[in-house]
């Protein structure tokens, strides 16, 4: 699967789970998800394990604790897609 692909299913599925939709209007690839987005943390479960179905992916609990901006989350799905 292409980056930009990867990123764009990223982008979909980290928008559901932001209760501000302004906040896409200045988001950019170093946008923190818990505090740039306003994503709250108990939902990065939810987005992980959306991520692992969604790319039949299995991310492990290191790779869990570098979710932090949009490049890392899509950085981690290529990484295990790899």
């Amino acid at each position: 699967m292409e980056r930009s692909a990867i990123h764009a299913t990223v982008i979909d599925i980290l928008k559901k789970y932001t209760r501000k939709p302004e906040v896409w209007d200045t988001a950019t690839d170093d946008s923190k998800i818990l505090q740039d987005l306003k994503i709250n943390s108990a939902r990065l479960v939810d987005i992980t394990l959306e991520l692992e179905d969604t790319f039949d992916i299995e991310v492990d609990n290191d790779s869990m604790d570098r979710i932090v901006t949009i490049k890392d989350t899509v950085d981690i799905v290529a990484e295990k897609l790899a």
